[in-house]
Formats: C-alpha cells, sequence, structure tokens
C-alpha cells in the first residue's frame, strides 16, 4: 500500500543527495532508459516475491504509470500498479527534486495535479511538510477530487495530520500521535491510515553504529516511530480503517 520503486532499500552509510542522484539519472536518454529499466525490474522483483498489486506513492517522473501500462499490456512482467508518480512537495521539501515535485504556491501546486491528470495516474501524493501543502488554503485536495482522485499525504507530525485532513486527503500515510478533533477529521471525511513502521524502526532501534545515522537523525527517527505506532493503535481504537505499508525503497526496507 506505500511503495517507491524508485529505491533498492539498501542501507547507507551516509545520507545521499537524493535530488542530485536523480538530476544525474535524467540527464540523457541513456541513463533515463536504465533507471526506467531498474525501476521495472523492482516491480518484477515484488511480483516474483508474491505481492501481486502495488500502491506508487512517489516517483521518478511518469516511469510508475508508464510500467504500470506496460504490465497491463504484457510488455513486461509484473504487478498490478496503482500509480501517483512524482509527488507535490514544497522548496526543500521531503523528497523535493527526487520523486517529489516542489510546489512554491498554490497555483504551481494545481498545475502539478493537471500535469498528473495527464500522466493518467491513479491518485495524488502529496508531502505535507511546511509551506503551502501545510497551508490552510484550500485548493489542491478540491482539484484532485474534482477530477476523481484520491489524495494520500506524507504526514510524520500531528499537526501535519490535523491540517491534511481539515484541507480533504483522503488518507494520511505514516502519521502521528492523534487528539480527539483529529480523530473526529479521519470519521468525518472518511480518511484511512497507512501505516509504516518499517522504515522509521532502523533509526529508532538500531544502534547508530549499525544504522549510521547521527544523534539527532536517531532522535527524530524515535520521534515519528512512536508517533507512527501511537497513530495506528488509536486510528484500530477508534475504527479508523488502517491499511499496512512497507515504504519500501527506503534503506533497509527491500
Amino acid at each position: 500500500m506505500h511503495v517507491h520503486l524508485a529505491g533498492n532499500g539498501k542501507p547507507q552509510k551516509k545520507q545521499k543527495d537524493n535530488e542530485k542522484t536523480v538530476k544525474m539519472l535524467m540527464s540523457n536518454p541513456l541513463s533515463r532508459k536504465i533507471t526506467y529499466k531498474v525501476v521495472s525490474n523492482f516491480a518484477k522483483i515484488e511480483l516474483m516475491s508474491g505481492v501481486t498489486t502495488i500502491r506508487t506513492v512517489g516517483g521518478i517522473a511518469h516511469y510508475d504509470s508508464k510500467l504500470r501500462d506496460e504490465i497491463l499490456k504484457r510488455k513486461v512482467i509484473g504487478p498490478r500498479i496503482v500509480a501517483s508518480n512524482e509527488g507535490i512537495s514544497v522548496p526543500h521539501g521531503h523528497m523535493a527534486g527526487s520523486v517529489a515535485i516542489a510546489a512554491h504556491n498554490n497555483e504551481e501546486a494545481l498545475a502539478l495535479v493537471d500535469k498528473a491528470k495527464s500522466q493518467n495516474v491513479d491518485l495524488i501524493k502529496l508531502m505535507i511538510t511546511g509551506g503551502v501543502l501545510d497551508a490552510k488554503e484550500k485548493g489542491v485536495c478540491d482539484r484532485a477530487h474534482q477530477l476523481g482522485y484520491k489524495v494520500a499525504a506524507h504526514v510524520e507530525s500531528s499537526e501535519g495530520v490535523r491540517v491534511a485532513l481539515e484541507n480533504g486527503v483522503d488518507s494520511i500515510e505514516h502519521g502521528a500521535k492523534l487528539d480527539d478533533e483529529m480523530i473526529a477529521l479521519f470519521k468525518e471525511k472518511k480518511a484511512f491510515l497507512c501505516t509504516t513502521i518499517s522504515p522509521a524502526l532502523p533509526f529508532a532501534l538500531f544502534d547508530p553504529s549499525i544504522s549510521n545515522v547521527s544523534e539527532i537523525e536517531k532522535y527524530n527517527g524515535e520521534l515519528v516511530f512512536n508517533g507512527i505506532i501511537d497513530c495506528a493503535k488509536q486510528a484500530l481504537e477508534n475504527d479508523i480503517p488502517v491499511v499496512l505499508g512497507n515504504d519500501v525503497g527506503c534503506p533497509w526496507v527491500s
């Protein structure tokens, strides 16, 4: 329910500059062809591992929807794909420049929704990390819903959960500790939670000598990990639908 086909999940000794890497991969026809082949192979591995349907929530260019269509036409082997292609983020926001595009204002975000429509995606992915997408100005979810799309939102803070639900997202990806208002919003909006324990676990529980994270990254990892668990427990206790995503592609998740 929460997959990124652009990553291999290998542990990292240091944080990589994902934006720089993707820019290099997309710099010429040959590297783009190789990158698409890698994405296609990752999808095939999912199927060979027994996964018959994946929901991608942030990828490189339009490769997820392109691969979805080629699989449906039996040109390549892979699982059924529910594709979002690139997510919509903010400048310097979560995965901006790699598997998401930064929107500097509401108009740019709306234009990115229309771009996704032109690529025939199956859902819209937002990275709720501050700036325009955390603002109270409405429009992005409204436009997506007008076009018939569900909206998934990357959220790892309680305030982000509240703002995302208020603005009409259909699913909270990851999650954070909830209060009564947020629980009520989940039910009012008929939203669901896609909980993802796997990617935060190494940061929170592994010794830094193994995970290769800094003291600050470990501290933040523990906050996120505990918030995700609290959110899942609260959702289940309050009859909010919960699905499980492994966030494959993140370090230590393959």
